[in-house]
């Protein structure tokens, strides 16, 4: 059975749906199965996996309302060698559907639960919000991914996000996780990147990642070509953190399942 896992914050401009892409094609390169699950009606993991939001036929709008079976929504990436259910602007409309729709946040996991058998890793790119959007992704979740800016409002922000993580685990999903938090665009010159890097290893122990992801030009050109980092500069420092995060993402899991076999 396929993992699934958010990748969320409720703050934007953390590096949330760069590290979905890049988490995703990096998986693939391992040799996993992924889908990359656009859950964010700006598309942008969409257009950076390569895949054109405004010719869409099917969305991740047609899934969550039921009007599509998500395996004839998905594309592939090729650019990327993964899988895409993408979205575009019609998914801010998907929020005023679910308020009336029967088991309103459980749409996502109920479309999710055959695409488990075909895949290794299901990513879930979330929208900057802690909306509903956002809770039916956590509610379909094993795990989350929390990307982290090292500045002085994010311990703040990750407070929140914890609570509601919390909320969802004893409401809704007992078996939702903090997969880790990983630490983005991060500069080592910079004293207050350092200082809040420490503060989160000191509250958080091993729930952070030891990767961390550079500030790095590169990945901020990628999106724009729609390709990973990895594809388009394999040897710049971005492409080599990814590659980095998904070896350690890796190894978690097969510690998890290692000691839930034992």
């Amino acid at each position: 059975m396929g993992r699934v896992i958010s990748v969320a914050n409720q703050k934007g401009g953390v590096g949330k749906t760069t590290t979905t892409i890049n988490l995703a094609a990096s998986l693939a390169t391992h040799g996993k199965r992924v889908l990359l699950l656009d859950l964010d009606p700006q598309g942008n993991a969409t257009m950076g996996s390569g895949v054109d939001k405004y010719g869409l036929e099917r969305s991740t709008y047609d899934v969550l309302l039921g009007d599509a079976a998500l395996a004839d929504a998905v594309v592939r990436s090729e650019t990327s060698g993964f899988d895409v259910l993408p979205s575009n602007a019609d998914l801010t409309a998907a929020e005023v559907g679910l308020m009336s729709a029967p088991m309103k946040e459980k749409r996502l996991s109920l479309a999710l639960t055959p695409a488990r058998a075909k895949y290794d890793y299901i990513l879930i790119d979330c929208p900057p919000s802690l909306n509903m959007l956002t809770v039916n992704a956590l509610v379909a979740s094993d795990g989350v991914i929390i990307p982290l800016q090292c500045e002085y409002f994010a311990l703040e922000g990750l407070t929140s996000l914890l609570d509601t993580i919390r909320q969802i685990q004893q409401s809704r999903n007992a078996n939702l996780e903090i997969e880790g938090i990983l630490r983005t665009m991060h500069d080592p010159r910079n004293n207050l990147s350092n200082d809040v890097s420490t503060q989160l290893i000191s509250h958080f122990n091993e729930l952070v990642y030891r990767t961390v992801i550079p500030r790095n030009v590169r990945i901020a050109e990628a999106p724009s070509h729609g390709l990973p980092v990895m594809a388009y500069d394999k040897s710049s420092r971005g492409a080599v953190s990814y590659l980095a995060l998904a070896g350690e993402f890796l190894r978690r899991n097969e510690r998890r399942v290692a000691a839930s076999a034992g």
